[in-house]
């Protein structure tokens, strides 16, 4: 199973950029992004590519509940 996390944009060079999520950086590619984003958006990453642009609002929406639903998990096992 895949899922697909919001990142924040920290740097574009050319057709990849370094995105950031909980302090955690990675190098992902900008060729198949829906819309061209700018340092500071939000972005969908999935399997090393962004593929959408994402509002911030939204994005923070969707990290909460992925804390909810990871918090749930440990909580489960615990």
């Amino acid at each position: 199973m895949c899922i697909a996390v919001p990142m924040q944009i920290k740097n574009i060079k050319g057709n990849s950029a370094v995105v950031e999520f909980e302090g955690a950086k990675k190098k992902v590619r900008l060729d198949i992004i829906d819309q061209q984003p700018e340092i500071g958006d939000y972005v969908i990453i999935h399997a090393g590519f962004a593929i959408h642009r994402i509002d911030e609002e939204e994005a923070k929406k969707t990290l909460r509940y992925l804390e909810e639903i990871t918090a749930e998990t440990y909580e489960t096992f615990e």
